[in-house]
């Protein structure tokens, strides 16, 4: 087999819906005020495959034996072994290789002979939330991890996920009992503040896709805005900036505090949206083979940003752009105990 023939191939996954993620993997005790899917959809937008992946990790080159293969997987307990040089995955040679090889009896023959090479992997800078889908529509262990260059920097197991989230989330219920404690100091009057930020968004540019979202939760932590209220305009801004990044011919993200409301108000330059309802509905997307095949456009965008707002409305022009607006109803003070219930899930 040529040279050509041995690259492997990235086979892009379907997705199924963020709430069907959430629902398989939330094995996890309720937070703190019952807000357990808002923080578990924080951190799946938040960390990334490079935040849990294992960097340490053992590699075979093609002029490799099966049987070399087959004693490294015996010695560390492991079911897979990257075949890579000098950074650049080739293939794996797997627990089910390994079988067919002393089936065969080629188990000295080279790795790079029966090797697998069309592989499905998963990029460092992906949310963890894609990961998981890996796992739901593809039943293997591991997946090799590709950096931005097409390097290989790790592997990542469902292990490796569910252990990062379930220390993650116990951080954030011990956060959430802290600023419970009658010694914190009292969040700022809403009817009082007033901000305004606007963030370009850039269409596809995937590395910088989230960084707005994240300002917007650092400006309402400095205000000490209720924890739950802050996840709910976080999730909605994320939502929001991914949209116009994959979607769009690129756009801006605008912030507002004012008059006792949080605005968020994500404005593109096209195309456009010919359905609106059928948008607003979970798991329909518009996004090109390539923005799936790295993990995005599940089509979650809209739902998931109007199910988390006290308001929302949508004006979408053929050619010239939408226009989306989210917002936030503020109580008359942020702290855990005055914090408007989240809003009751809305229908397309």
């Amino acid at each position: 087999m040529d040279e050509r023939q041995r690259q492997p191939a990235i086979l892009p996954p379907p997705h199924p819906s963020d709430d069907e993620v959430i629902d398989r993997h939330t094995a996890i005790p309720t937070t703190v005020g019952g807000e357990s899917p808002l923080v578990i959809m924080e951190l799946l937008q938040r960390m990334k495959v490079r935040d849990v992946m294992r960097k340490e990790i053992t590699v075979l080159s093609r002029r490799d034996t099966m049987s070399r293969a087959q004693e490294l997987m015996r010695k560390n307990h492991i079911s897979g072994i990257p075949i890579a040089e000098n950074g650049r995955l080739y293939g794996i040679v797997s627990v089910d290789d390994i079988i067919r090889a002393l089936t065969g009896g080629w188990i000295d023959d080279l790795c790079a002979k029966h090797m697998s090479t069309h592989l499905i992997v998963l990029e460092a800078d992906m949310p963890i939330a894609f990961a998981l889908r890996y796992f739901e529509n593809y039943k293997y262990n591991r997946f090799p991890v590709l950096d931005r260059h097409h390097q290989l920097v790790g592997l990542i197991s469902q292990r490796d996920v569910t252990r990062a989230l379930l220390y993650e989330l116990t951080v954030a219920i011990n956060r959430l009992e802290s600023k419970a404690a009658p010694d914190n100091p009292a969040p700022d009057d809403p009817a009082a503040l007033y901000a305004c930020r606007e963030y370009p968004v850039v269409h596809n540019d995937l590395e910088n896709a989230g960084k707005a979202a994240n300002d917007i939760k650092r400006l309402l932590r400095e205000h000490k805005f209720d924890t739950r209220l802050a996840r709910r305009i976080a999730v909605a801004a994320y939502e929001l900036e991914i949209n116009i990044c994959i979607h769009s011919f690129g756009g801006s993200l605008t912030f507002m505090i004012a008059d006792g409301k949080a605005t968020v108000v994500a404005k593109d330059t096209g195309p456009g949206i010919p359905d609106i309802v059928w948008a607003c509905q979970d798991g329909t997307s518009t996004a090109n083979d390539w923005i799936r095949s790295l993990g995005f456009g599940a089509g979650m965008g809209l739902a998931n940003s109007k199910r988390v707002s006290d308001r929302f409305d949508i004006v979408s022009v053929m050619g010239k752009g939408t226009t989306v607006t989210c917002q936030f109803n503020l109580p008359a003070g942020t702290g855990a105990d005055t914090a408007a219930p989240p809003p009751a899930r809305q229908g397309a």
